[in-house]
């Protein structure tokens, strides 16, 4: 196989959050998107990375630059912020994904 048939530009792949205590707060699943590919220095920062305390601020600017709608664009713009246990599920979400 010729390596250019692997680069592809990335598209956006839906990602669902369907924790029990997300269906009983919310009374469904919530979904947000993601590029189904990452450049390698976003990948590199936190893939596979012990996350120590001291990296929590640069690893949610980090998520959240990658929480996105339909159209490919960021969530978290303008001031907008999600509930505490909302961030939490969509940055483990987006950390899962960076290890595939």
């Amino acid at each position: 196989m010729n390596i250019s048939e692997l680069a592809v530009k990335p598209s956006l792949i839906t990602v669902s959050i369907d924790d029990e205590s997300i269906i009983e707060e919310y009374g469904e699943p919530l979904e947000f998107y993601v590029w189904d590919r990452q450049p390698i220095d976003k990948f590199i920062k936190f893939a596979g990375r012990e996350i120590k305390p001291e990296d929590y601020g640069e690893l949610l600017d980090f998520c959240s630059d990658m929480i996105l709608d339909e159209k490919g664009e960021p969530v978290l713009t303008d001031g907008k912020v999600l509930p505490g246990i909302v961030l939490s599920l969509c940055v483990t979400k987006v950390l899962e994904r960076l290890g595939k």
